[in-house]
This record gives structure tokens, C-alpha cells and sequence, in this order.
């Protein structure tokens, strides 16, 4: 391992944007170390501590990063499909589609697919033998939840191609769009009360973010633009907070009647704004960071095994707590100086068994050897259709009540654990199969 990241890092040509790869392994890990932190579990059950110590949802303005990510996987979309279509001057656009879509999303459902069914495999054997009550039903529950930021970012993969397109044409005119289309949406929503428009945000919000990523691609957003972004967003995140409907927090809430992550809203997007301007204008400090050979190599290493981590991290969280539990040791009163106390504890406890789930299953996040690809591209958005919903539906209902025909709404369809399953399973296949050129 120690001597494969030396090689990386020794192999990253000098072209290479490397703030890039920081931004994406610190967005995630800023992910993890907010759900540890926020998780206020008792031996009757999991709580928010941002829910009891409401002083606390200010943090969530640092700690919501998931704009950065999609930011990011805006940069890199643009650069691959680009690459792609200069590698393959003869190609069709359909070909070069399946095979886009098959490279970007190997390496992200090889990892997910994994997980998926080493829990569902877990779940039936917890429920046949007659288990899932407490917190282990909890954990059957909870544990998919992550798994709607990749449902999300399946849109984005397979929406690149025409929202690229769009953007070469259009610009900043393009983000523009996709945010007044987000305005649009909130205004149905809070002024008018047309239902169910607010679902629509789904797109609307991260698509504008992940388009601000095309124009880090090409270069336009300097300083000037970054410092604009920053303060405009921060400014109108701040009044539309303060002034508007939406709530304080920008995670989820339970029991709040309107959440800025489910579905987004503007003041999300805002959000979005505020960050992306601010981790732009930190890009020349952090640029003269990386080319210190062991800070690169750290981030190397954390790329490599970043999915893994991010998918696994609240099997390891919810690790920690059972073993705590069954050790018969004392779960203090959430927000209590004892639980304040035993806050690095469990922290390193949760990264110490995240390490070891890492070192299982990493080998997946492996990128698989390259095969030769005609392409079907109707095939492949098909599965990554299939996929995008599976595993939404998945991280909705999660694995508790496998067995009970337990079901949630996705997009007013109620969908089941084994149906989600099957779906995020089909879609991957299509898209190996569509990949290669095998309809």
C-alpha cells in the first residue's frame, strides 16, 4: 500500500489540479466526522444532539459540505467526458456516452454494490433468526442513509453530457438558468402551495452547483467571481434564513416541518454558493500545501479509499455504540458533560473500526481493468436510471423490515428494500453490459 501511493504521487503529472483531490477527500471526511458527531444515541434510541442543543446548528453552515463535492464532481465530469471525446474523434456520441458513464460510475457502485449486499445478506440473517429490535433495528434503519448523496450523484454522472453541452453554449447563462429554476421552485412551493413542486429541487439546486464545477473546469471562476460567490451567498443564505421559511439548520431536522436538505431549497443553494466561493479563494494556499511530497501522498492514500469510508462509517459508528452497550457501559445524557467526555473516545473507536472496514473492503474501490468498449448508450442510461432509483429508494427505506413488505415513497411510488435492491443490482448490470457493448 505504502509503496502504490509513493508511486501515484510520484507518477501525478504537473497538470494535475490537486486542490481538487483535497476538496473531495475533505468534503467527504467533513461528511463523517459531522454524522459522529451529531449522532445522539441512548439505549432507547438515536437522536440529533443539533436537535438538543439547538445552539449548535450554526456548525451545520462549516460542516454541510456536500455542495463542495458535487462542486467538485462537476470539475472532474467536465474533464472526463471531454478527454473521452478527444480520445475517440470517431466515435459516436452514444458510444462515448456508455463508455463515460460506465468510468464514472465503476468506481463509486463497485464499492456501493458491495456494501448493499453484504448488508441486505446481514439483515435477512438478523430477521429470520428473529433480531432487529432496538438498536440493531436502528441500524438496520439508518445505515443507508448515506446512500442518497450517491443516488444524487448518479444524476449528475448521467446528466453531463447535455448540461456540458448547455454550459459550452451558455455559461454562467447556464447556472443562471438552473438557479432561477430553483427560485421558481420555492415560490411554487411557500408562496402559491403547489404540491409536490418542491421535489424538483432535487435537480434544480445540486445541478447549479455541479455546474459552477463546468466553470471551474474552464477557468472562470477567479477571484474576483470567487469573493462574489462567497459574499452573495453567504449574504442571501443568511436573509433567507432569517427573513424567508427555512429553518436554521442545513441538514435535516427530524420533525421540522420544512428541512433545506430534503428537498433542497434556495437557501441551500445559497449556501452553496458561499462555500464553493470560499474554497476557491483558499486555492492558492492550499495549491503551495500540496506540493509538500507527504501532505500529496496523504491525500493519494485518502482518495484511494474515500468511497469505502464514507459508505462504511456509520456501520463502524453504530460498531461502537453496540459494543459500548454490551459492555454494559454507561451512555450519558446526550449534550451532558459526560457525553461531552466521552466524545474522543468514541471517536477514535469509530475511526479505529472505519479503518478496519476500509481495509476489507477497499480492494472494491479499486478501479476494475479496462475493457474494450463499443458502447449503447440507451442501455446505459437505463441502468443508471435504474441504479439513480434503487438505491434512492434504498436509502429511504433501508433494511429494517426486510421481510414485512415495510415500504417508503420514492417519488410516490412505495418501494421496498428487495425491490431497491434489484433495481441498484439490474442498473449496474446494464451499465457493465451496455459498456462493453453487449446490449
Amino acid at each position: 500500500m505504502g509503496s502504490s501511493v509513493r508511486e501515484l504521487a510520484g507518477a501525478t503529472p504537473a497538470t494535475r489540479d490537486r486542490y481538487v483531490d483535497l476538496l473531495r477527500v475533505g468534503s467527504l471526511g467533513a461528511v463523517v466526522l459531522g454524522h459522529w458527531l451529531m449522532a445522539a444515541v441512548t439505549p432507547d434510541g438515536v437522536g440529533n444532539l443539533l436537535a438538543v442543543v439547538p445552539a449548535l446548528q450554526p456548525l451545520t453552515w462549516l460542516l454541510q459540505v456536500m455542495p463542495v463535492f458535487f462542486f467538485v464532481g462537476g470539475f472532474s465530469h467536465a474533464l472526463s467526458y471531454r478527454s473521452l471525446l478527444r480520445k475517440r474523434p470517431e466515435g459516436s456520441e452514444d458510444s462515448v456516452y456508455s463508455a463515460f458513464l460506465r468510468a464514472r460510475l465503476q468506481r463509486l457502485l463497485r464499492p456501493t454494490m458491495v456494501f448493499v449486499l453484504v448488508w441486505g445478506a446481514a439483515a435477512l440473517l438478523v430477521q429470520l433468526l428473529g433480531g432487529g429490535g432496538g438498536l440493531t433495528g436502528v441500524t438496520l434503519r439508518m445505515v443507508t442513509q448515506p446512500l442518497w448523496f450517491i443516488g444524487i450523484y448518479l444524476a449528475m454522472v448521467a446528466f453531463t453530457p447535455p448540461l456540458l453541452r448547455l454550459h459550452e453554449r451558455h455559461g454562467w447563462g447556464a447556472f443562471a438558468g438552473l438557479a432561477v429554476a430553483a427560485v421558481a421552485v420555492d415560490v411554487l412551493r411557500f408562496a402559491a402551495g403547489v404540491p409536490y413542486v418542491e421535489f424538483l429541487n432535487f435537480a434544480f439546486v445540486w445541478l447549479a452547483v455541479h455546474q459552477l464545477g463546468f466553470l471551474r473546469a474552464d477557468g472562470r471562476i477567479r477571484p474576483r467571481r470567487a469573493a462574489l460567490l462567497a459574499g452573495g451567498g453567504l449574504i442571501a443564505a443568511t436573509a433567507l434564513v432569517a427573513l424567508g421559511p427555512y429553518p436554521l439548520s442545513m441538514v435535516g431536522m427530524p420533525g421540522e416541518k420544512v428541512s433545506n436538505m430534503a428537498p433542497p431549497t434556495l437557501a441551500l443553494l445559497a449556501h452553496g454558493l458561499w462555500l464553493v466561493g470560499a474554497v476557491e479563494l483558499l486555492r492558492a494556499p492550499a495549491a503551495r500545501l500540496l506540493e509538500r511530497p507527504r501532505v500529496w501522498r496523504t491525500v493519494v492514500a485518502a482518495n484511494g479509499v474515500a468511497m469505502t469510508a464514507f459508505l462504511w462509517h456509520l456501520t463502524a459508528m453504530f460498531g461502537v455504540y453496540g459494543a459500548l452497550l454490551a459492555l454494559d457501559v454507561e451512555l450519558p445524557e446526550p449534550a451532558s458533560a459526560a457525553w461531552w467526555t466521552q466524545v474522543p473516545l468514541r471517536l477514535v473507536l469509530a475511526a479505529a473500526l472505519t479503518a478496519a472496514l476500509v481495509a476489507a473492503f477497499r480492494t472494491f474501490e479499486r478501479p476494475a481493468a479496462s475493457a474494450p468498449v463499443q458502447g449503447h448508450g440507451p442501455l446505459a442510461a437505463l441502468g443508471a436510471t435504474l441504479c439513480l432509483l434503487g438505491v434512492l429508494g434504498l436509502s429511504m427505506v433501508g433494511f429494517n423490515g426486510l421481510l414485512d413488505g415495510r415500504t417508503a415513497l420514492l417519488i410516490a411510488i412505495p418501494v421496498s428494500a428487495p425491490a431497491a435492491v434489484a433495481m441498484t443490482l439490474g442498473g449496474w448490470l446494464l451499465v457493465e453490459r451496455a459498456g462493453r457493448g453487449t446490449p
